[in-house]
């Protein structure tokens, strides 16, 4: 999926999607009640979460949320904090050494804005974030972005737009856009 497609709700692709949810959230179930220590446990869920076993040199501290899982893709030496959340049907990378604040949360699907079709369709984006780049602690990055290479993203920031590289960025407060 990407920022020009939509998925329309109740159709075969949308009933694949929330099917592979179910069983995802089931795994990250048991994966967040597992002992810290349990490193075979962790591993084992994690390679069922994923499709494949984590990277070398990752680190996820639990609790950790995905509602898909297989397309999430993850790079030696990245860093995942505790309760960090990863929406990631339309694709998630985060590239070798990136580090995810707690409480950080990657969101790669939505709906239409449009209240006629908000309710009948998903709409959504890869998110790609580029090395060496820091996500801060409850940062919310939004369908569609890419965040640039030893970028820094601010903790509580809301990204709705591309992170240049070498760039900070700063800000959550809600503003009004539009209205209908």
């Amino acid at each position: 999926m990407s920022n020009d497609r939509l998925m329309r709700i109740h159709s075969p692709e949308f009933k694949a999607m929330s099917e592979r949810v179910l069983h995802a959230t089931e795994l990250t179930s048991r994966l967040n009640v597992l002992p810290f220590d349990d490193e075979a446990g962790k591993a084992d869920l994690f390679e069922r979460i994923l499709g494949k076993p984590l990277p070398d040199r990752v680190t996820v501290y639990p609790p950790f949320y995905t509602d898909h899982g297989l397309r999430l893709e993850l790079a030696e030496r990245v860093f995942i904090n505790q309760n960090c959340t990863f929406l990631d049907y339309a694709g998630i990378r985060l590239a070798e050494r990136v580090m995810v604040g707690p409480k950080a949360t990657f969101i790669t699907v939505g709906h239409p804005v449009d209240p006629q079709e908000r309710r009948g369709w998903l709409s959504g984006g890869p998110i790609d974030v580029q090395e060496n780049a820091w996500i801060g602690a409850g940062a919310m990055i939004l369908p569609g972005v890419t965040i640039g290479r030893d970028a820094v993203v601010a903790a509580g920031a809301v990204v709705t737009d591309d992170v240049p590289p070498a760039t900070l960025v700063t800000g959550g407060k809600a503003t009004v856009s539009r209205q209908w």
